[in-house]
């Protein structure tokens, strides 16, 4: 198989636009393991991606705004909300990498119901909040729905994610790590019994170096994977793309 390279701009331009959006003030916080241990959680046919024989697993809270449908415009309060998702990286058969999400949170319910249902992604719906103070970025989320019950009791707390960053300098020219953590140009989903790619395109990235002041994340324990004891790999900010995603197709495995 050959894997399709990383790239700052995508190989691939969406022809048909089905969603807009813009994502904003981006904080990448990623840890590098083994591929054996997000192996069972990606789509049938997908393989981890990898980079130096390790692959990574990322914590990315941001701000989407103005979602929108075909070329738009966006959906006014609806398409705009706080989101922080939990995602691997993938290959399928044909050589194309993507995203894989695990969880992602999200601050509307609409939304959250249309993505489950459409695209069967693992959307979450939780009270979330973002702030800004000079060059230091706070990020919170608290699940909501869905939940974990259990009876007799009351329903148990959702997971919760607490993350601040200050923003540093800009970087002029990425590392092939930070391409490689950014750079992707479709999803992996498993809906409708078979495994879809959805590509994206969206201008190279301006990235920033970025230093995790603090983090209290429960959304990647929530995932069943085993919770980080040590710091992230690589933490990185972005102001922000603008983003339009095309139709999805099967991937035949």
């Amino acid at each position: 198989m050959v894997v399709e390279p990383v790239t700052p701009t995508t190989p691939r331009p969406v022809r048909r636009s089905l969603l807009v959006q813009r994502w904003e003030d981006l904080a990448f916080l990623h840890w590098a393991v083994e591929p054996a241990v997000v192996a069972p959680f990606l789509p049938s046919g997908t393989v981890p991606d990898t980079l130096d024989g390790v692959t990574y697993v990322g914590l990315i809270a941001f701000r989407m705004v103005g979602v929108g449908f075909f070329r738009g415009p966006g959906v006014p309060y609806f398409g705009t909300f706080c989101e922080t998702n939990v995602r691997f990286y993938s290959v399928d058969p044909s050589g194309r990498r993507g995203v894989v999400f695990r969880s992602l949170d999200a601050e509307r319910l609409l939304p959250v119901l249309i993505a489950r249902a459409g695209l069967s992604l693992p959307y979450m719906w939780s009270r979330m909040r973002f702030s800004r103070s000079g060059d230091v970025l706070r990020y919170t989320a608290r699940r909501r729905w869905p939940r974990p019950d259990v009876p007799p009791s009351p329903p148990s707390r959702g997971p919760v994610s607490e993350i601040s960053v200050q923003v540093g300098a800009p970087i002029a020219a990425p590392t092939p790590l930070e391409h490689f953590l950014t750079a992707r140009w479709a999803l992996h989903t498993h809906a409708w019994g078979r495994t879809l790619h959805m590509p994206n395109d969206h201008p190279q990235w301006p990235l920033h170096q970025a230093e995790l002041l603090t983090l209290d994340d429960g959304l990647i324990a929530a995932t069943d994977l085993p919770a980080f004891t040590r710091p992230p790999d690589s933490v990185l900010y972005s102001p922000g793309v603008p983003v339009t995603f095309g139709a999805p197709d099967e991937v035949h495995v």
